[in-house]
């Protein structure tokens, strides 16, 4: 039986599977993909963007948000805000189910990379330069612009009757990467808080071989800044009356 919380659960793990598996093919010791570069993980977290929505509507999310600053920002739009818990719920616990496919599917790697800091990128978010305000800042505007420029993509003012049906989940794929080649560069771009929470709690449960720290000291910043991102995208997005 398909409902909205399966959507958003099955479509965030989804996401989360092939997103996170991009950056292990990418980052592990002896994958056929080692050494793929930005290009790959950007491109890869794209379609796994469109992927993620596909199986959302698919599954009964006919929002598919899979973001819970994506769910937030489109709440204050609306002024209803029943659906962000349990939204925020079902993101949270795909994205750890999507994880720990992750880590099952490269079982055998994990042991042949040496470097701590290498398999926690395969689960979460760290700055290219630490420095919280900076990264906030970072995650703040990238945040916005999935939000803002999501509502544009869906908005009147671009189609009257809608855009036509199955297009949406190409469109923001497209968002996605666009947003991971021009902003991403920085923080690694979360720009969403299931994304990088919901791996992080994976990563500090899994039985990883060799894992560092979950480095939690940082992990505030991946949640806190795409929520301000959304809600003031979600603001703005009101104010203009799309």
């Amino acid at each position: 039986m398909t409902s909205p919380w399966l959507g958003e659960f099955m479509g965030t793990a989804v996401l989360i599977l092939l997103g996170n598996g991009v950056v292990a093919n990418v980052l592990l010791r002896k994958s056929k993909g080692e050494g793929g570069g930005w290009i790959v993980i950007t491109a890869g977290w794209a379609f796994a963007v469109m992927c993620g929505v596909f199986t959302a509507i698919a599954c009964g999310s006919n929002d598919a948000h899979l973001n819970p600053a994506v769910t937030l920002g489109f709440a204050v739009v609306s002024g209803n805000f029943s659906k962000f818990l349990p939204y925020v719920l079902a993101q949270i616990l795909g994205a750890m189910v999507g994880a720990t496919l992750v880590w099952l599917h490269y079982l055998p790697h994990w042991k042949e990379t040496v470097d701590p800091s290498l398999k926690l990128a395969c689960y979460s978010t760290a700055p290219a330069i630490r420095s919280l305000g900076a990264n906030a800042l970072s995650e703040i505007v990238g945040t916005f612009i999935l939000v803002f420029v999501v509502g544009a993509i869906f908005s009147k003012a671009v189609s009257t009757v809608g855009l036509p049906a199955g297009l949406g989940p190409y469109l923001v794929g497209c968002l996605v990467w666009g947003i991971g080649l021009s902003l991403g560069g920085t923080t690694g771009y979360a720009i969403n808080p299931a994304r990088d929470l919901g791996p992080r709690i994976a990563h500090a449960l899994l039985p990883i071989a060799g894992k560092g720290s979950s480095d939690w000291g940082y992990a505030l910043v991946p949640v806190i800044g795409p929520l301000i991102g959304g809600g003031i995208a979600g603001v703005v997005i009101k104010a203009l009356r799309f």
